[in-house]
């Protein structure tokens, strides 16, 4: 299914039956005629599943790392890089430099100043996170002054306000990066705090309100996590009234209608297959033969088996940096594919590419078109738990991977994935053409020159097939309306298993 990212789904399920959940919401921010909320309400969502890693950096979805932490700069209005705990910026070819936000302390009391921000910068950078390559054209952190930081940039990155919007850079207490804790115990700045008192291992956790919160309250005092792995389970939650927003399959959708649960969709996913080996003496070194492969896979017959997303030419939608409208991309092609073949030389390919229980239909899919177009090349498909997956589906074990790609700039995208030194690019291999094209790109800056220049690069990505199979998916969030209001959308792009916390109230 297109609707999880490689994140690591709890081993232990709740038990719904028979089990009430433990924070019951109360009224709030409901009509004059209802009873007022009591102070401290708690908001009970399940995404199915827990991180095993919470420290920054490490690869987790919105909804779950947007409950104790809290980035730099948010998503306006317009959709541009707002303030937050940065109070204001100074984007310059050179540098970017941020104004810090006062008053701010960490859930353990430790203050939030330049230092910390600059612990928090050099430990995602330093170790082996998701989002090193994110932050790749940071150079270096400049410690100006006490609530001053720069960060000096390796060429001019127009995006990388965008860049801390995201969850590249979430604001952790270097305390706890230093002692280790943070893997296990979140610390960050947000107004609920983890308490593992109240939480219950494999099952829920509990984030209590943080009475030293730097900004306005919301709706919900505390908010409880939980980890329903299974959708039916989930789903009779929320009818049940024990939990108020859980994300659900779309198959639930219809026994929904004419109750009290609501459903909203947003677009939220999208992945595509990524060919690892391609350096030389590689099994995709042959650009033909990553084409053949391409042209093989049918990525509307895998949305019409899994009853949701849609196919895409490209990593980037139309309107965003990076798009290029004359991107064909693969349309499947069983002629051209195999006459590519041939011109590869029709090499017999054994291969082995992994799955995590949430994309195993996905990829066994393709891999079955390629089979069934190209006789010779047989790509075997093992599924690992989350945790096993998310770890190695793009480690250089195997010659091809598949999982979500949420790049937002086509500067993070080719860094994370293409370029030379790459992080998801373990073979090293970029052609000449892509690096100076890529080079180009990332000189102009935010010239007017830079958005076509961009647009080349990820056009000489596609012609090279280095990447294919784009596929879109939706996050559906469904809530019970007579425990929980206000929940839209988030501002955050590309966030699966993400609700727009702080708007919510709680109904009577």
């Amino acid at each position: 299914m297109l609707r999880k990212t490689a994140l690591l789904r709890s081993l232990v399920p709740l038990a719904v039956a028979g089990v009430a959940l433990a924070g019951c919401s109360g009224g709030g921010g409901a009509p004059a005629d209802t009873p007022e909320a009591p102070a401290d309400a708690a908001l009970r969502v399940n995404w199915g599943e827990f991180p095993e890693n919470w420290s920054p950096g490490q690869e987790m979805e919105g909804g779950l790392l947007r409950v104790p932490y809290e980035t730099l700069l948010a998503v306006g209005d317009d959709g541009q890089p707002a303030p937050f705990l940065a109070e204001a910026y100074e984007l310059t070819d050179d540098a970017i430099t941020l104004t810090l936000r006062q008053g701010v302390t960490f859930h353990d009391g430790t203050a939030f100043d330049a230092e910390a921000v600059k612990a928090n910068v050099e430990y995602v950078k330093a170790g082996a996170t998701a989002y090193a390559a994110t932050l790749a054209a940071i150079a270096s952190v400049d410690v100006v002054d006490e609530f001053t930081v720069r960060f000096n940039l390796t060429a001019p990155t127009p995006s990388i306000a965008q860049t801390l919007t995201t969850r590249a850079l979430p604001m952790a207490s270097p305390a706890a990066l230093e002692d280790g804790t943070i893997a296990q115990n979140p610390v960050g700045t947000s107004p609920w705090a983890y308490d593992p008192d109240r939480s219950v291992l494999g099952t829920k956790m509990y984030f209590a309100a943080y009475e030293d919160y730097w900004g306005e309250a919301p709706g919900f005092a505390d908010v409880e996590l939980y980890a329903i792995a299974e959708n039916d389970a989930a789903v009779a939650a929320l009818q049940s009234g024990e939990i108020d927003v859980s994300d659900i399959e779309v198959t639930s959708l219809a026994t929904l209608e004419g109750s009290a649960i609501d459903t909203l969709q947003y677009p939220a996913i999208r992945n595509n297959l990524i060919f690892f080996d391609r350096g030389e003496g590689g099994v995709f070194a042959s650009q033909e033969l990553r084409q053949a492969v391409c042209y093989a896979i049918d990525v509307e017959q895998m949305v019409e088996v899994e009853g949701e997303g849609e196919s895409a030419t490209q990593h980037f939608a139309e309107g965003e940096l990076g798009y290029n409208p004359d991107i064909e991309g693969y349309p499947t092609d069983i002629e051209a594919a195999q006459e590519l073949y041939e011109e590869a030389g029709s090499p017999v390919v054994s291969a082995e590419m992994v799955a995590a229980p949430y994309n195993e239909t996905q990829i066994t899919i393709f891999m079955e078109q390629v089979k069934a177009a190209l006789s010779d090349v047989s790509v075997s498909v093992s599924t690992l738990p989350p945790p096993q997956f998310s770890a190695e589906w793009n480690s250089g074990r195997y010659p091809l991977g598949l999982a979500s790609n949420d790049e937002l700039t086509p500067y993070e995208w080719y860094s994370a994935w293409f370029a030379a030194d790459a992080p998801g690019n373990p073979s090293g291999a970029e052609s000449a053409e892509l690096k100076a094209a890529a080079d180009a790109a990332i000189a102009a800056g935010d010239s007017e020159e830079a958005a076509d220049l961009w647009a080349e690069v990820t056009k000489i990505i596609s012609d090279e097939a280095l990447t294919c199979a784009h596929a879109r998916g939706v996050e559906t969030l469904a809530w019970n309306t007579e425990t929980v209001s206000g929940v839209a959308a988030p501002a955050e792009r590309w966030e699966p298993n993400l609700v727009n916390y702080r708007d919510l109230e709680p109904v009577a």
